[in-house]
């Protein structure tokens, strides 16, 4: 911190040490001006100067009788009012990279920093901590912060989705007609009910605000994947001359292997978020710089995104032979790669990108359903071509999963910019 003697002038507090009672009458006297133009007070004063140096004028007498006024100070450290305006954020500091945290999630970057005379966010940190107040006690040694851990309950909740949507498959192979409709309307509701018991209780929930149509739009991802590719493929060839009814063989095929596979990974996707979760948490504390922390979080963003997409491939082909279904994988890795993203920001707070990547996902497919069928009026044939095309060479499949894909690659890259920095993962008080 040499740098920092620059930025002393009289009457300001020479000493890197906490606030006293005359850096306080300091900060008093010193109320009129502003924060902002505290923190820039040298070096704009000095360059006025210079700007005026070649015409000096010279100073009025005071009238006679008058009391001289006192000298304006004409320069401040921006570091002590730093410190002043996060005096909060400061003092419940227990490491300098929890105050970078927080000064980057309030906007200040490595670039703003240099206006303090610090190469980084971290420099900058790590001055603000040693010059807090802290009644006169030492520091403690940074120590791993405490993670969530595991619980009973979160666990079983994160397995009742899956075990109600086998439930639900098996009733609609045992049973016929009005029966097998009561079974699949019970049990749609009986699994959308645990999921979002899944998604409010450990690492998969969330206390920020999502938008209410993330819920409807993942619905409708999820109902594609069960009825969407059936009802391409009956619409490419003229169809569907009837309703779906519940079978892999009828005029409206079902799609229950993907769909089952996906529900079963909630549990392996609540795991490597708490996997995530914790690991960056403990890397949060041990780092020694915001480029460190980045360079050590981004190999675990990638890492528990695979072991995802392996536990899923896993569910997927056990599902597919046990229902004599065709695995789609293209279509369902993509798929629950995008569903585990969107979740795995929205835990951290970025709720904004994931809506709109869901949406633009469901709207493709909508698309292209439409478009085939708008493709049966009078002259609109060209409309559908792409897609038909698209469909005999790739299949039904093709379309969600080059949308699924697309989908999951912008959210994978928007994540290597938000999760690896320092303030998503800042300790909050969230218990599981």
């Amino acid at each position: 911190m040499s740098d920092l003697g620059e930025l002393d002038r009289p009457g300001t507090p020479a000493s890197p040490g906490p606030w006293d009672a005359r850096s306080e009458e300091w900060l008093v006297e010193d109320g009129d001006e502003s924060e902002d133009a505290e923190a820039d007070g040298a070096e704009t004063l000095v360059a006025t100067a210079d700007e005026h140096r070649t015409t000096p004028r010279a100073p009025e007498a005071p009238p006679a009788g008058s009391r001289p006024p006192a000298p304006r100070r004409t320069a401040a450290d921006p570091v002590k009012a730093l410190i002043h305006r996060h005096r909060e954020l400061c003092e419940r500091a227990v490491d300098p990279l929890e105050i970078a945290a927080g000064l980057e999630a309030h906007g200040v970057t490595d670039r703003t920093a240099t206006r303090f005379r610090h190469r980084d966010v971290f420099s900058l940190a790590e001055e603000m901590y040693a010059r807090v107040s802290r009644d006169g006690e030492p520091a403690a040694p940074a120590t791993p912060s405490d993670a969530p851990r595991a619980s009973a309950d979160w666990i079983l909740l994160t397995l009742l989705p899956g075990a109600l949507c086998a439930a639900t498959v098996a009733g609609l192979r045992l049973t016929d007609g009005q029966p097998r409709l009561a079974v699949a309307l019970v049990g749609m509701l009986a699994v959308a009910l645990a999921l979002r018991a899944a998604l409010t209780r450990g690492p998969l929930s969330t206390t920020h605000h999502s938008p209410p149509r993330t819920l409807a739009l993942t619905c409708w991802l999820i109902a594609y994947a069960l009825l969407g590719d059936g009802l391409l493929r009956a619409a490419v060839t003229g169809g569907p001359d009837a309703l779906p009814t519940g079978t892999p063989d009828g005029p409206w095929p079902l799609t229950t292997a993907p769909v089952l596979a996906l529900t079963l990974s909630c549990a392996p996707a609540a795991w490597t978020t708490h996997l995530f979760t914790t690991r960056a948490r403990r890397k949060l504390t041990l780092s020694r710089g915001l480029e460190d922390f980045t360079a050590s979080v981004l190999p675990l963003l990638f890492g528990v995104f695979a072991l995802y997409l392996c536990a899923l491939t896993a569910l997927l082909i056990p599902a597919s032979a046990v229902l004599g279904e065709p695995a789609r994988y293209a279509h369902t890795l993509t798929l629950g790669g995008l569903l585990f993203l969107s979740r795995l920001l929205a835990t951290h707070g970025f709720t904004h990108a994931p809506a709109l990547v869901l949406t633009a996902t469901a709207l493709t497919e909508l698309t292209a359903i439409a478009s085939v069928f708008t493709a049966r009026l009078p002259g609109c044939d060209v409309l559908g071509a792409p897609i038909e095309t698209l469909t005999e060479a790739w299949g039904p499949g093709g379309v969600p999963a080059l949308a699924c894909a697309a989908a999951a690659l912008t959210l994978l890259l928007h994540a290597t910019r938000r999760l690896t920095r320092a303030s998503a993962h800042a300790p909050t008080d969230q218990q599981w």
